[in-house]
């Protein structure tokens, strides 16, 4: 029986060299793998329960009753808070008045609220605390079924901080967050 040789075709430079082709595909392989790791993971159990315990002292809102969605876009992020029953005013009033108290905070550089939560050792929260007022873009608005922050900058370390404090949110927040995975979420109802 006569054994087929398989030739591939490669383009430029790769095509003299096999060896770096497998190299490259290798190396692309190892990025692809290594980013699903950075990918927010949920946090320990006795993570999730100490920031379940500390949100309660800042949140006035349940965790329970409620979902985070966190948004990566282009410019930074959207950060939502709804209630899982639609009905729920009370809570919607509660969420209401949380983002409105804490993006006016966080548009003048006060982040305390999540330190309280997470840790002064937060991913991204150094960065955004030390921007000056106005470089990131804060805006608040409510929605029918809570209410939402949109954060908004054009400098490429603040963008990146605000995905790992986004990624650090999802991870620590884990049973009661979700990621959105579009640049235009619309999660209003």
């Amino acid at each position: 029986m006569a054994k087929r040789r398989v030739h591939l075709s490669f383009p430029g430079k790769l095509k003299d060299e096999p060896l770096l082709w497998l190299m490259t595909l290798s190396m692309l392989a190892m990025l692809l793998s290594a980013l699903s790791v950075l990918a927010a993971e949920k946090a320990s159990e006795e993570k999730l329960d100490e920031v379940a315990r500390r949100g309660a002292q800042v949140m006035p809102f349940s965790l329970e009753q409620t979902a985070h969605i966190f948004t990566k876009t282009e410019k930074g992020g959207l950060q939502q808070v709804i209630v899982k029953g639609i009905s729920d005013t009370e809570q919607v009033t509660l969420i209401q008045t949380h983002l409105s108290k804490i993006s006016r905070e966080f548009a003048q550089g006060d982040f305390s609220d999540p330190t309280r939560v997470h840790g002064e050792d937060m991913p991204g929260l150094a960065e955004l605390r030390k921007a000056k007022p106005g470089e990131i873009k804060v805006e608040y608005k409510e929605l029918s079924n809570g209410g939402q922050i949109n954060y908004a900058t054009d400098d490429p370390a603040l963008i990146e901080a605000v995905h790992r404090w986004f990624d650090a949110q999802l991870s620590d927040h884990a049973r009661h967050a979700i990621p959105a995975h579009t640049t235009d979420p619309t999660h209003a109802r």
